[in-house]
């Protein structure tokens, strides 16, 4: 391609939060941009550079990796995975330092930039772009509600209600309810940054589908006074673009730690829609021993098949964990590390998950037509809300979250939930055909015609030269 022709074509540069729920959806957000014509370059950490190599070069799509070394490194890790809790808002601080190097590679090198888009963790972003002259458009891996809740309470410093526009069932979410991001003191300045530069945005990218949640799309965008654009399910791409599992079990991020192989085929041993698939996300909070041995008898306990994802900062004894792992050996497999979530998840055999409520969880098992069991681990972010849209609003879930964060969640509650979502009852029959209407919806959404595609191709006008 000519440098001339370069020049003429939009060209977004994404400044993800160098995080595994954050950067994927980022990259895949990246790639469906490139498929319609666009340039793209992700800014990235050394750690993270290297963890998302080899999904963009097999892509063989115009995103370009620029990749800045931070002046801060805690423990020799330079991705929000691997830092420790008490060095998060240092790891912050360090971030917001590759302002500098970030606007002299983009001053100094072709194609011109024609939109910053930046996770919205990252305030420094809106100095960059005004610096450069060019607009800058905030990334939310969240859905509408969970962004209209968030800045609905925001307004408030006190537990309060909180209307929620447009909800069927009248709820109001109290205060400590809704999606409160950065709501420790410890985070208190970085939270002030934050929303006043969200504040200055020229627009706002989500990772939903307007068909899924019209009602807070458009109150969303009414309450912030932003255009907002839903471009998801972003994942969709690696099947409407015709890579199936190869990028999908590369984790469009990272590499598979396990055989993935290895566990399709032993999915493709069970019943149809007979297989648990159990993951809390990579950020989840330490679950206590108890907990998990609790955990780990309501699945025995379910007898259906499963999937379990351990979380790397989870741990039981070694003697109970093999005791475990011996009495469900073929029947339940105990996984710790990585697996390819999408792809087991596509497989026929699994009939549910049973989730933290992550917002990119909950758009692979919409794709996958599976319904949820419910569990927000992560309590100071979009979890809960997420939850309350899935299992109230939509009604492809059923939650076994404890009234109070320190309740443990007993193996006869985790044993009831499963056999209700997996069994022929009326009420699982209702979840199943409610989120197989949604997955369908959700493929219409990114073909032509689809209101994430008619998003996408917008947004490559909007921002060309």
């Amino acid at each position: 391609m000519t440098e001339e022709s370069s020049a003429k074509r939009a060209h977004f540069v994404f400044i993800p939060l160098m995080a595994q729920g954050h950067i994927i959806p980022a990259i895949d957000t990246a790639l469906l941009l490139c498929c319609r014509g666009a340039l793209c370059s992700i800014v990235a950490t050394p750690a993270t550079a290297a963890r998302v190599r080899p999904c963009i070069e097999q892509s063989g799509l115009e995103v370009r990796l620029l990749e800045f070394p931070l002046e801060y490194v805690s423990d020799g890790a330079d991705n929000m995975d691997n830092i420790s809790a008490e060095r998060v808002v240092g790891y912050f601080q360090a971030v917001a330092l590759l302002r500098a190097p970030v606007e002299e590679h983009l001053r100094t090198h072709a194609p011109r930039t024609t939109c910053i888009v930046s996770d919205f963790c990252h305030p420094w972003t809106s100095a960059l772009a005004a610096s450069l002259g060019v607009p800058r458009l905030s990334f939310l891996a969240i859905p509408a509600l969970s962004a209209l809740c968030e800045l609905e309470a925001d307004q408030v410093d006190e537990p309060v209600m909180v209307p929620v526009p447009g909800w069927k069932k009248r709820v109001q979410l109290t205060r400590d309810q809704t999606a409160r991001f950065f709501s420790e003191p410890c985070w208190r300045a970085v939270r002030k940054e934050i929303y006043g530069a969200q504040a200055e945005v020229d627009g706002m990218i989500l990772t939903t589908f307007l068909e899924l949640e019209p009602e807070y799309v458009r109150g969303f965008a009414a309450a912030s006074g932003k255009q907002v654009w839903t471009v998801g399910p972003v994942s969709l791409h690696h099947q409407l673009n015709g890579a199936g599992g190869g990028l999908v079990k590369t984790a469009r991020g990272d590499a598979a730690t396990v055989d993935a192989d290895e566990y399709l085929r032993w999915l493709d041993g069970k019943e149809g829609g007979s297989v648990v698939y159990v993951s809390f996300g990579t950020l989840a909070p330490t679950m206590e021993p108890e907990q998990l041995l609790e955990l780990g008898l309501g699945l025995e306990a379910s007898c259906y098949p499963f999937i379990w994802v351990f979380n790397k900062a989870d741990h039981l004894g070694e003697p109970q964990l093999r005791q475990l792992q011996a009495r469900v050996a073929g029947h339940g497999r105990i996984v710790t590390g990585w697996v390819p979530q999408l792809l087991i998840l596509s497989h026929a055999a699994v009939g549910c998950f049973l989730t933290h409520c992550g917002w990119n969880s909950i758009m692979e098992t919409i794709m996958a037509a599976k319904p949820v069991v419910t569990w927000p681990r992560l309590l100071d972010s979009d979890q809960p809300v997420n939850e309350k849209l899935v299992v109230d609003e939509l009604g492809i879930g059923l939650s076994i979250r404890p009234k109070e964060p320190d309740m443990a969640v007993r193996r006869e509650v985790i044993q009831a939930a499963l056999t209700t979502v997996l069994c022929g009852g009326e009420e699982g029959q209702e979840m199943r055909r409610r989120v197989r209407e949604l997955s369908l919806k959700a493929t219409e959404a990114m073909q032509p015609g689809g209101s994430s595609h008619a998003n996408l191709c917008d947004l490559v006008n909007r921002f060309t030269i």
